[in-house]
């Protein structure tokens, strides 16, 4: 069993166990604490509601969980504990929590006070509605006043808070199902978390306008609650999961995005030992970071010129623009560093170093030269090279710092699905936000050529904080500099997840890895896969870079939250992205159905398939 969480997850170490808890039609899971997925008739009413503490730098201060005492009856079920908060100074935030439930009615109490002045950017609830179903569907909203405001959820990703000073939200579950979520204890407010291809609708404590980090003093009480109250049609149809995953193809008269591999400074000697894989996936493009700031020159863009030149790949150049000095002089020094390197340019791609760094609602943007600027400059000093600008952080920071698109060849952001939260099931779920992601950026765009990534399931800088986190344990966390789960099955089916959504975008180029490291193709010390092979994900990509070109067909499955998949006349490729074996229906009999891994091993073809948990498949039509 061991060698299967290795396998599947890149780590041996599991995640917190979870207790369902259910009354009559009303089911939600327990897991550290926290309530998730609360159901009503197999609906999904809520993503979470969770009580939680974030250290000054946004990272999660975890909960030491003590006298936890849950109890079901068939009248209900309630579950009491006390939680311990420690922040990286050493004051503790401690709480005293309280969870009950009826057959339409959930509440959740926390009653808190600190022993130290405790330095926090948040701390306090946060309730997740879900996307799918609710995304741009009425919504009702009282506000602290008691007026009601008569809404809709937002569709196209919204940049800032859609909602404000928020009591209670009513919204509509199901066809006969509503559900009404109010918040006590303090002043609540929305955002859009689908900017960060979170799954879900957040509302949260204390308004962002608000300085933070901020201090909860020493031996000063609160207290928060938040109760929700089921309001149901007793003829409200109950969901049946019960069935096969089924599979619509329809043509989306789009080319699959040719695929491109992320070069970093730090991995160099890695790098040029791995560059045959390059071959292998088909990859076309060679993302090669460079940040003067972190001390990236000239001995980075040699090694970057020695790889373009051995592998005969097209190279963009991501540079962070300092804007410490004139732009012209700027420009024009990296513009010799790169000819006395010989590093030949397909494209450049610039961002001011700033912008990496999120500039929330509220807050004062630092002070940066205009985009138009820096774009001119960089086109002075790069003449005849293709122009990208956008964000090398997320679609976060591009939503709320418009590219003038006009003046650049092309558009390109990041994405990472672990900056709030990084269980399996949340980081699966962010797909449903991906979505979003590349119809809000076309909407924004229109049909400037568009790229995406490097995108990992780890972090390659962390806009919200100081730093990304270090993981030496390869736990799952937010915000981590490593996740063991790019190493095993679990990151191919992440990556082929990720390219059957934003295959229908419209991309000129995606990228979804570096060539080394953790970011990479190669595995390291104690993985599932030897040390230098390729890991899972790079048998996806090579799947992927042959696609490269080819008309696609968009694949519409039955269970978007089970199976994703994509096609071309002549195969289908899917991922299972859940723990549990999923049955598919094809609806024609395949020539050959085969994992995408380094056995390529056959499966039972037929026209109803099973597929293994984490597993990608390839189905030959």
């Amino acid at each position: 069993m061991s060698e299967d969480l290795l396998r599947l997850y890149g780590t041996r170490e599991r995640e917190p166990e979870s207790r369902t808890l259910i009354v009559g039609d009303l089911s939600v899971a327990l897991q550290d604490g926290n309530l998730r997925t609360l159901r009503y008739r197999g609906h999904e009413v809520l993503r979470a509601v969770s009580f939680l503490v974030r250290d000054k730098d946004w990272g999660t201060c975890n909960a030491a969980i003590t006298d936890l005492v849950a109890e079901e009856t068939g009248q209900g079920f309630s579950v009491t504990y006390k939680a311990r908060f420690t922040a990286p100074s050493g004051a503790n935030l401690d709480c005293a929590i309280t969870i009950s439930g009826t057959p339409e009615r959930v509440a959740f109490s926390a009653d808190c006070v600190s022993d130290g002045d405790f330095e926090t950017a948040r701390a306090g609830f946060v309730v997740l509605h879900p996307v799918v179903g609710v995304a741009g569907e009425p919504v009702e909203v009282q506000h602290g006043d008691g007026s009601i405001e008569h809404a809709h959820w937002p569709d196209r990703i919204e940049p800032w808070q859609p909602f404000k000073d928020i009591a209670a939200i009513t919204h509509r579950v199901a066809p006969g199902i509503s559900a009404t979520t109010e918040f006590h204890g303090d002043v609540f407010e929305m955002e859009d978390q689908r900017n960060w291809t979170d799954g879900s609708y957040k509302t949260y404590v204390r308004p962002l306008a608000l300085p933070w980090p901020y201090l909860v003093p020493k031996g000063e009480p609160f207290s928060q609650q938040v109760i929700v109250a089921i309001h149901a049609q007793a003829d409200a149809p109950a969901v049946d999961a019960s069935k096969a995953v089924s599979l619509k193809l329809s043509p989306a008269g789009l080319a699959f995005p040719e695929i491109g591999v992320g070069l970093r400074p730090e991995c160099l000697a890695e790098e040029r030992a791995a560059l045959g894989l390059l071959r292998m996936i088909g990859a076309r493009h060679l993302i090669a970071h460079f940040d003067p700031v972190a001390g990236h020159g000239l001995s980075a863009l040699k090694g970057y010129a020695e790889i373009a030149a051995r592998s005969g790949l097209k190279v963009t150049l991501e540079l962070a623009v300092p804007c410490r000095r004139p732009l012209d002089v700027e420009m024009g020094e990296f513009a010799a560093l790169v000819r006395e390197a010989g590093l030949p340019l397909d494209t450049l791609f610039v961002c001011p170093s700033v912008d990496r760094q999120s500039t929330p609602p509220g807050s004062e943007w630092p002070e940066c030269p205009p985009l138009g600027d820096v774009y001119a400059a960089a086109r002075a000093a790069f003449p005849g090279v293709r122009l990208g600008g956008g964000m090398m952080s997320y679609f976060t920071e591009l939503n709320r710092k418009r590219v003038p698109g006009a003046l650049v060849d092309y558009v390109s952001h990041c994405t990472n699905p672990i900056v709030h939260a990084a269980d399996d099931l949340s980081v699966m779920l962010t797909f449903e936000a991906l979505h979003h992601v590349v119809r809000s950026a076309r909407a924004i765009h229109g049909d400037k050529p568009y790229r995406i990534g490097p995108s990992t399931i780890a972090m390659r800088q962390n806009p919200y904080g100081s730093a990304t986190k270090d993981n030496p344990s390869g736990s799952r966390i937010p915000m981590a500099n490593v996740d063991p789960r790019h190493n095993g099955a679990f990151g191919a089916a992440w990556t082929l997840a990720y390219a059957t959504t934003v295959a229908s975008a419209g991309l000129e180029v995606l990228t979804l890895s570096t060539l080394a490291g953790p970011f990479g193709l190669v595995a390291g010390e104690g993985e599932a896969t030897a040390k230098g092979e390729m890991r899972p994900l790079a048998h996806v990509l090579s799947r992927l870079g042959a696609l490269a070109g080819q008309a696609v067909i968009a694949v519409e499955t039955s269970r978007p939250d089970a199976v994703l998949g994509l096609a071309t006349k002549e195969r289908i490729l899917l991922a299972n992205i859940t723990p549990e074996t999923q049955a598919v229906t094809l609806g024609a009999m395949p020539r050959r159905v085969a994992l995408i891994a380094a056995d390529g091993e056959e499966l039972s073809a037929g026209e109803r398939i099973m597929l293994p948990p984490y597993a990608c498949v390839e189905v030959l039509l």
